[in-house]
């Protein structure tokens, strides 16, 4: 944790808050709470967001199109749980769009089946309906949208 005690120049501020985003993609949001922990608000971080912008340090759409892959890809994580998550870090509707569409339809699909199936063979229960009902509620749980669940239940009798 920084000493709050030693004041940063705004320089010393920018090159810290470039190493920062230079080390993965970053939001606005998580950019400017960086920025308070250090010391810095307001206009001040304002300027040095926007430096960082210019200087292609941060990039919101380009943070959005990594971050909702990598959910996608390692957590496996569906649209609508990657859109919320998204949204609670005030990422732009615009961006969040760009985001997702990094989201190949084949491979959505495919991981939707697959972990339908993993999970239906899990649930320790003889009752048909409520094997179904507890997978889709685990499914929607990780953001996956409603009606494609329900789809994909149907292949799995």
């Amino acid at each position: 944790m920084a000493n709050k005690s030693i004041k940063l120049t705004p320089q010393q501020a920018l090159l810290k808050m470039a190493n920062y985003c230079a080390y993965q993609e970053r939001c606005h949001s998580e950019t400017k709470n960086k920025l308070a922990e250090i010391g810095i608000y307001y206009e001040n971080a304002d300027q040095i967001i926007a430096e960082l912008i210019t200087q292609n340090y941060l990039n919101e759409e380009r943070f959005a199109k990594a971050y909702a892959g990598g959910k996608f890809r390692i957590k496996k994580w569906g649209r609508n749980k990657i859109k919320q998550e998204l949204k609670q870090k005030q990422v732009s509707d615009y961006c969040i769009l760009q985001g997702l569409k990094e989201i190949d339809a084949d491979d959505y699909l495919v991981t939707l089946k697959k972990e339908a199936k993993e999970k239906y063979e899990k649930v320790k229960d003889k009752n048909v309906l409520i094997k179904n009902n507890k997978t889709a509620q685990y499914l929607m749980s990780r953001g996956f949208e409603a009606d494609l669940v329900w789809d994909v239940l149907k292949l799995l009798r």
